[in-house]
């Protein structure tokens, strides 16, 4: 399978996490305190990110400044993608967000690098004749301004997705499909900044899908999913999975134009590649999905959670073919305390377990069947046969396991109950089972 190459600005993200419980006394603004720092990649950087985490090959074109914010960087997007670097001039940009309980509460904004002028190293063009697919992840810094690279990008012969900015460049003609969100789809059409809804985006769709003579443009409408218009004189509205509980929507926008590329590089049809791109988004602003999510994000519920005195509960099983007997035992799991973690059984996992015939439903979609339900909160995925290893970092407060036996015929309940744990059986709904259905469809 040829790369994906993802190329355009990379960014600096700095989180810091902290508890605030108080005012300041000088001013009505909360006050973080002992706050933890997690860096991550950004922008260009965010969106090869997460391709690497939903396909192999991903090939970051992006411009880097020599200083210590950019080799930071660069050690963060190595091993990870394969990194072409090049010349930017200036400070690199960095986004600070400082967050208190799961929420954002100010951004701080550093640094206005740019890619450097000049000639664009020879190996460019090459990757992108031979790239499967090519994602321009436009940030306004300049790399998809290059004249150069604008060249290139110009009646490629492979499929080309443009994530634009409303400070960046407009998308070379031609492009398989742009993905403006409705912000920035208002801004580039020129439809008046109150204008929102539904028609309104079809209607910035269509004037900018002629604009740019583009396949396709989808714009996105966050938790409403995306408006996909071809041209046609009707467009296609692409909704969004519900979700019970967002972590976080920052990079969702990312995520949904990393996944939209995987898919047409795979051959798949533009409304199948907008699709896809929609639950992929929506499975990342679940916290799911991404290439520092699983587990981050599940613990940040269960942080959240523990600062306000709740009940985490946790579960585990295979969860294959999912079902009534499932559903039933989740959905009162959930009601047990304040968040509910599912620990999945890997497809490896379930082969040692069920035999080489299972699992029916690959790990990635059981998972994100899972993600989908209102009483889960967060899906975790482990290789070994027990989650014990899940559960020595999540301690959660209720361990549920659904069937006949006790807790002590449960290999987990040692280490529940060494970190203050209770064991808890619930009883599957009667008749229901994975394998009795895999019986009766061999049947």
């Amino acid at each position: 399978m040829r790369p994906l190459v993802v190329i355009g600005d990379a960014l600096l993200d700095i989180d810091l996490d902290g508890v605030s419980d108080r005012l300041s006394p000088d001013a009505p603004v909360p006050v973080v305190h002992d706050p933890a720092e997690r860096a991550r990649a950004g922008g260009a950087g965010l969106a090869a990110s997460i391709a690497a985490t939903l396909g192999d090959d991903v090939v970051l074109v992006t411009a880097l400044a020599g200083d210590d914010e950019g080799r930071r960087l660069a050690e963060l997007l190595s091993g990870r993608v394969e990194l072409v670097a090049l010349p930017a001039e200036g400070e690199t940009v960095r986004k600070v967000r400082v967050r208190a309980g799961g929420q954002s509460l100010v951004r701080i904004d550093f640094g206005s690098a740019r890619m450097a002028e000049g000639p664009l190293d020879d190996r460019i063009a090459g990757l992108l004749a031979g790239a499967g697919a090519v994602l321009v992840a436009d940030y306004g810094r300049g790399v998809a301004a290059h004249p150069e690279v604008r060249r290139l990008l110009t009646g490629l012969r492979v499929p080309v997705v443009w994530d634009p900015h409303p400070r960046g460049a407009e998308p070379v003609p031609g492009a398989r499909l742009v993905t403006p969100s409705q912000a920035e789809a208002r801004h580039l059409a020129g439809a008046p900044a109150r204008a929102t809804g539904y028609e309104q985006a079809v209607a910035d769709a269509a004037e900018l899908q002629r604009r740019w003579e583009a396949t396709g443009v989808a714009v996105t409408l966050g938790a409403r999913g995306a408006v996909l218009s071809m041209g046609a004189d009707t467009a296609t509205l692409v909704p969004a999975p519900q979700i019970a509980n967002a972590v976080d929507p920052c990079g969702a926008g990312d995520c949904l134009a990393a996944a939209a590329a995987l898919a047409l590089r795979d051959g798949r049809l533009l409304t199948e590649a907008v699709t896809e791109g929609v639950h992929r988004a929506a499975e990342f602003v679940a916290g799911t999905l991404g290439p520092d999510r699983p587990p981050g994000d599940a613990y940040e519920v269960v942080r959240r959670v523990r600062e306000t005195g709740g009940t985490v509960v946790a579960t585990g099983g295979c969860f294959d073919l999912l079902h009534a007997g499932h559903v039933e035992l989740l959905r009162q799991a959930r009601a047990l305390g304040d968040c509910l973690v599912v620990c999945l059984n890997s497809d490896d996992s379930v082969r040692a377990l069920k035999g080489p015939n299972r699992p029916v439903v690959g790990e990635q979609d059981r998972a994100r069947v899972l993600a989908a339900l209102d009483c889960v909160d967060a899906v975790l995925t482990f290789p070994e046969r027990t989650p014990g290893e899940l559960i020595e970092r999540l301690r959660p407060d209720l361990w549920v396991k659904g069937g006949d036996y006790g807790p002590a015929d449960l290999p987990e309940t040692e280490v529940v109950r060494r970190h203050g744990g209770e064991v808890v059986i619930l009883p599957y709904l009667e008749g229901r089972s994975t394998s009795r259905l895999v019986e009766r469809v061999r049947a």
